[in-house]
């Protein structure tokens, strides 16, 4: 069967509010016998458009209603207009599902039949005072603005399932600025769907979260898809983007060009597990046009490398608000840290910073510290397993040491930190009076920097909850003054000690400690009495030479014991 389908577009008279379709069949190409029928329904969106245009001057003209109960002013007749016609689309439009075989005849009745009696309650109505105005500004107020999918059972979304799921934001007048499709698989017969749905929200939307919304489709397919919602999405004005865990690559960063491209007003972006390269960092950097409003970038797991990093860094040279920067588990060595780390020195706004699990070292660290100097909002800072060694971590607790006065989370784990570095790091952990977790675990302090530490924890610091100092060869002193320094503190939680050199003995001593209050204790059956470096005298084992020299130590200290 041969079907061609005629839009007829006429400039509406006032007879002739509505475009109608004109659909034409023939069971062969020659057939002489041909059938129309005419659908009046749906109106077009100018159709719509045009009505609420006609309404307004109406209410806006001078008539009896007028005279008797006041004239409307033009933001409140456009307003009436626009919810008449909602309302009337509304009611009509169910009215044309009840029987969608119809010529849509009936449906257009009913339509022009609840505006022509909403306008004249409209009238009578009229004007409202300046209280009635508030009110309704008040009780109109989007009581729902975020449309969630991601809650539901994780499934493949096809074009059936897509009108069902999607079928709220289609409602007229709906309030949703927020929207998150997360949790789910589209499609290309669910991104039509979405498609047309999505392109009559883009004046109203403010976040998107496209975050794991392709997962099991093939490539081309996931692509096209980006595509789609991209086109769809383009010329939103967004607060808020987040394209993570979508494997996108170099292709899948353009595949949603456009709409990065439309953004000038972002102020979150989130592209977490990506697959971003370094080839898909530089994509980024060119496809956003302005980042002067970002103040959150999350970018972390991904295979950047230290050239992708650099690019990443352009991003964050033109980003002077960023408060909120994660860039962990990227693949960046001591090019792109100290490239990243140059960048950040603009970043005066900072809050939290996010850069564990990559390869930076010592010059990198050093860098860091420089930028880290000018951050007086900084709360958490999250610089584990980045090589710092001493000497970069060393520069990093001198600097935050004199900054950050409000900072409450610090980890500096897994950075090769020795007993040289200890001072240098008590010494920031002390004026820090309101951290809430300290991890310093797989380093190197032994009992002398455990000591360190938890002499620099032992006044104040009334709201610490963690402390994690696991696996780093501590011994019977450091173990229990640890655990004297916090296990009266009202807030704290959890201490860490585990993967360390304690003795079954010692062991026992730490349960006594937190007999009152076992569950802070963390688990110790990763200890062995017997790590460590053989030939180190001080270490050697728990005999009384080793305490007697550990006191010294504490005396010296003038740390206060509690048997």
């Amino acid at each position: 069967m041969i079907s061609n389908v005629i839009r007829i577009y006429s400039k509406p008279k006032d007879s002739d509010l509505f475009s109608c379709s004109v659909v034409m069949d023939a069971t062969t190409p020659n057939s002489q016998h041909q059938s129309f029928s005419i659908k009046l329904w749906p109106p077009s969106p100018s159709t719509r458009q045009m009505l609420v245009e006609r309404m307004t001057n109406n209410l806006l003209n001078p008539s009896i209603f007028a005279q008797k109960y006041g004239s409307l002013n033009k933001e409140e007749a456009a307003e009436n207009a626009k919810q008449i016609e909602d309302a009337a689309f509304a009611t009509a439009n169910q009215h044309y599902e009840k029987e969608p075989d119809g010529d849509g005849g009936s449906a257009v009745q009913l339509y022009a039949k609840e505006c022509s009696k909403l306008i004249l309650e409209v009238l009578k109505s009229g004007p409202r005072t300046e209280k009635e105005v508030v009110k309704s500004k008040e009780v109109s107020a989007p009581h729902d603005t975020f449309f969630d999918i991601s809650k539901g059972q994780r499934a493949f979304i096809e074009a059936e399932e897509a009108q069902e799921l999607l079928r709220p934001l289609k409602e007229p007048g709906n309030s949703y600025t927020k929207i998150c499709f997360s949790n789910r698989s589209f499609g290309l017969a669910g991104a039509r769907v979405a498609e047309v749905i999505l392109e009559t929200l883009k004046d109203q939307l403010k976040e998107v979260d496209l975050s794991d919304f392709i997962a099991g489709r093939p490539e081309a397919e996931a692509l096209d898809v980006m595509s789609i919602f991209s086109a769809a999405l383009k010329g939103c004005t967004l607060k808020s983007l987040n394209l993570s865990n979508n494997a996108l690559g170099e292709k899948g960063v353009r595949a949603f060009g456009s709409l990065l491209k439309s953004q000038s007003s972002l102020e979150e972006l989130y592209l977490m597990n990506d697959d971003i390269s370094e080839e898909a960092a530089r994509a980024v950097c060119k496809l956003i046009p302005s980042t002067d409003k970002l103040r959150v970038l999350q970018f972390q797991n991904n295979m950047t490398g230290d050239d992708g990093a650099v690019a990443i860094s352009e991003v964050v040279k033109h980003s002077p608000l960023l408060e909120d920067f994660r860039c962990s588990s990227t693949r960046v060595g001591s090019k792109g840290g100290i490239a990243l780390s140059e960048a950040l020195g603009i970043c005066t706004h900072m809050k939290k910073l996010d850069l564990r699990d990559n390869m930076f070292g010592v010059e990198a660290g050093v860098m860091l510290s420089k930028a880290l100097s000018k951050y007086e909002n900084l709360t958490e800072v999250y610089l584990s397993y980045l090589n710092l060694e001493d000497e970069g971590a060393i520069a990093i607790a001198n600097v935050l040491k004199e900054s950050a006065p409000l900072l409450e989370v610090l980890e500096m784990a897994g950075n090769d930190i020795t007993v040289a570095a200890a001072s240098s790091l008590a010494a920031c952990i002390a004026v820090k009076q309101l951290l809430t977790k300290l991890n310093l675990a797989e380093n190197e302090l032994k009992d002398e920097g455990a000591i360190q530490i938890s002499n620099a924890l032992e006044e104040g610091h009334v709201q610490l909850k963690e402390l994690d100092l696991s696996v780093n060869f501590i011994r019977r002193a450091g173990a229990r003054l640890l655990g004297q320094a916090v296990v009266h503190k009202p807030e704290f939680k959890l201490l860490n000690i585990n993967g360390n050199c304690i003795s079954d003995d010692v062991i026992d001593e730490l349960n006594d400690i937190f007999k009152k209050s076992s569950d802070m204790l963390g688990p110790l059956d990763e200890n062995d009495a017997d790590r460590g470096d053989a030939d180190d005298k001080e270490y050697e084992d728990d005999g009384e030479a080793d305490k007697d020299e550990i006191e010294s130590k504490l005396k010296n200290l003038d740390v206060n014991q509690e048997e």
